[in-house]
């Protein structure tokens, strides 16, 4: 049911042309290509297909398998896995509209979306744009021009340099005028690619060469420019709808301040910050911005906002953002769909007073990247994947999630990290962050490393609940990178209570099938000791014959005891466990290790191993395995293409100083020295493919 993804829309806004008796209205459209992969694919697909349009695909060597190819009614090869010969290749996106007889072009986000050429090319070729007019595309689609644009057109702008800069020398005397610290960015970028704060000289040399690289490689265009960084800005952007016939509305706005390397991580919509007045401004520049260029479609203005709530324009994406289920969920508009109408001609029915904010709505990206190693990115089949159940339940809270794979499937090297969107919304912010803290747990992914531990603690720190937030949070709270989080408090209750559960029914099971005690349910009490990350917790598990366990936890130190209600239907083998500890819902995702499992919980990923009494006393005396030393090895990181290496063999290098550069997922990661030490011997060479911890030099 649409009300599944869209809960506002029916409640508030069926009144507006989203919904007809007999269904959702076609559109002109017979059939769309979409020009892009993975889950904004197949979220174009999912709303095409509502409104009975036809839609084509198009894939890689290394997407032959994916998700959008099977769910899209057909499919076009484009080339090899290589964005830069297959998506980003123009020629062949018209010539799969010419084979399929595609009417329009749907780019989605990254790759041609912005790409003003590729807009002229299908109105040359008769083929619809599914975006912005191709001047909107150029003016607002650079980066520079977009700046001067809205400086003419008298929107306040961040200070910087807005013309193209061409050596790394030119960049730090312009830096220098305009003031540490400053902002590097690609011209053509988006997504975080081609960004760099640089807080002295040497960050700036060192930061537009890897921006450049970047950009060149993600956009085939290495411009860049700078601008001054504010300091604790907040990230807030308007999402607007036009039609290019005098139409233009804003709706709301989303808060995507929790970011990591200029790449957004969580996203809230509304804003935890802005108050009525503020929103209203902001909505009412980003809706005269839209207006003087004409635009047409659905696009986001960007603004940076201090504490002082003033605003400044950043940029403006002239597409659907990655971040648009939640302005979605708190509107029950369909973005898509709004940009398919307005494609085929129509006005649009909507207008501002029309426009109420309903609740709120968290999106959470899950990368395949590993939060332990400073959150490089990981590759590799998705042996299990295993999402939260999508929908709305009976108190009003709905689960969303948007993805392009599925169970068996490969994250390969090629493209972004991003797994899924996994939403949800709910009457209140507390509600909404509870929710998605509860999805976050039932959220099981095995076979690649994932950020969903690191998301889980995101939703337990204070800061964030309180919605205290810059861009720098995650700087600023784990300076050190994540190293997980320690279970105290409610979370060791629930880890500890459910390990002994879980061995209490694998025990019975086996005494069913033996048929120990002749089968029958009996009364009686067992004392086992749960070794959480070393520490023990004795407990004690009763059971009356009935679906209903109680878990004692002796008060230890002065503590008074806890006894706890558990009911579960969990089964051995299941990834995770549900059940109710004292009437709350509670999920656990669940590994089975030697006597015991490894279980993650609100942010906490540890092992859980439960003993009798006596082999708790044994185990205790067992000695801890030795980790191999590797301080005289440069292993590497995540699967990747070495790009280039900055040392020879015998020579000396300082702590901090650069060895060589590994790009995964179209980012470069500068790998850098330890400590000093003399390179011994180089095991590969720029070109070469690594997998994780390969090594690719060794010190004396």
């Amino acid at each position: 049911m649409l009300i599944d993804i869209f809960p506002a829309a029916q409640q508030t806004l069926g009144f507006i042309g989203l919904y007809s008796a007999g269904g959702v209205e076609s559109c002109m459209f017979g059939k769309i290509l979409i020009a892009n992969r993975g889950e904004i694919a197949c979220r174009v697909i999912k709303t095409a297909r509502k409104m009975g349009i036809k839609t084509v695909a198009v894939y890689s060597d290394a997407d032959a398998q994916a998700l959008h190819v099977s769910q899209a009614d057909e499919a076009v090869h484009i080339g090899p896995p290589a964005a830069a010969e297959s998506y980003l290749v123009i020629d062949k996106i018209v010539e799969a509209c010419r084979q399929t007889g595609a009417e329009a072009v749907h780019p989605g986000y990254g790759f041609l979306s912005e790409n003003a050429q590729f807009a002229k090319r299908l109105e040359k070729e008769g083929i619809a744009f599914v975006g912005p007019n191709v001047r909107a595309i150029e003016v607002m689609g650079d980066k520079i021009a977009s700046k001067k644009f809205a400086n003419d057109a008298k929107v306040s702008t961040v200070p910087g340099y807005l013309g193209v800069i061409e050596t790394a020398d030119e960049a730090v005397k312009i830096a220098g005028e305009i003031g540490f610290p400053v902002m590097i960015k690609a011209s053509a970028g988006g997504g975080g690619k081609g960004m760099r704060i640089a807080r002295s000289r040497d960050d700036v040399a060192e930061g537009f060469a890897a921006s450049m690289s970047e950009a060149r490689s993600s956009f085939g265009d290495d411009r860049v420019f700078i601008e001054k960084f504010v300091e604790n800005p907040r990230h807030i952007e308007i999402q607007v709808l036009a039609d290019g016939q005098g139409g233009a509305i804003y709706l709301g706005e989303r808060e995507c301040s929790i970011q990591r390397r200029n790449q957004k991580v969580i996203e809230e919509a509304p804003s935890p910050f802005l108050d009525a007045e503020t929103r209203k401004a902001m909505g009412e520049q980003a809706v005269a911005l839209a207006k003087a260029v004409d635009y047409r479609s659905a696009g986001t203005v960007e603004f940076i906002v201090d504490t002082d709530r003033n605003f400044y324009f950043l940029e403006m994406n002239t597409r659907l953002q990655v971040e648009h289920p939640v302005t979605e969920l708190i509107t029950g508009v369909d973005l898509v769909e709004q940009m398919l109408r307005v494609a085929a001609g129509e006005k649009l029915k909507l207008k501002q007073k029309d426009i109420e904010l309903n609740g709120w709505a968290i999106e959470s990206r899950i990368y395949a990247e590993d939060p332990y190693r400073g959150f490089l990115p990981s590759t590799g089949r998705l042996v299990r994947y295993r999402p939260p159940a999508e929908g709305t339940d009976k108190t009003g809270h709905t689960v969303r999630n948007d993805t392009g794979v599925y169970e068996g499937g490969e994250i390969s090297i090629y493209y972004d990290p991003m797994i899924a969107k996994l939403c949800t919304h709910g009457p209140d912010r507390d509600s909404a962050i509870e929710h998605m803290a509860r999805a976050l747990d039932a959220f099981y992914i095995e076979g690649i490393q994932h950020n969903v531990p690191f998301l889980s603690a995101v939703m337990q720190h204070p800061r964030w609940i309180a919605g205290n937030l810059t861009t720098g949070f995650i700087d600023e709270e784990f300076p050190d990178g994540f190293s997980g989080i320690e279970a105290s408090g409610a979370a060791l209750s629930v880890l500890t209570t459910v390990a002994a559960v879980m061995d209490h029914m694998e025990n019975m099971r086996r005494r069913r099938i033996t048929d120990q005690m002749g089968g029958n349910p009996v009364k009686f009490s067992v004392k086992r000791v749960v070794s959480l990350d070393g520490e023990q917790h004795p407990v004690e598990i009763s059971e009356d014959g009935s679906a209903l366990l109680r878990v004692l936890h002796p008060g230890a130190g002065g503590k008074a005891a806890a006894d706890l209600a558990v009911q579960s239907d969990w089964r051995p083998g299941d990834p995770v466990w549900r059940g109710q500890i004292n009437g709350h819902d509670v999920a656990v995702q669940v590994r089975r290790v030697l006597n015991g499992y490894r279980v993650a919980y609100r942010g906490v990923d540890a092992e859980a191993h439960v003993y009798t009494r006596r082999e708790a006393e044994l185990a205790a005396l067992m000695p801890e395995v030795e980790v191999a030393d590797t301080s005289k090895l440069l292993l590497c990181p995540m699967p990747g293409l070495v790009v280039s290496i900055a040392v020879e063999e015998g020579q000396d290098v300082k702590a901090g100083e650069a060895l060589c550069i590994v790009e995964a997922m179209k980012m470069e990661n500068i790998l850098r020295a330890e400590r000093d030490s003399v390179v011994a011997k180089l095991n590969c060479a720029p070109g070469d493919s690594l997998a994780v911890d390969e090594v690719i030099m060794e010190f004396e």
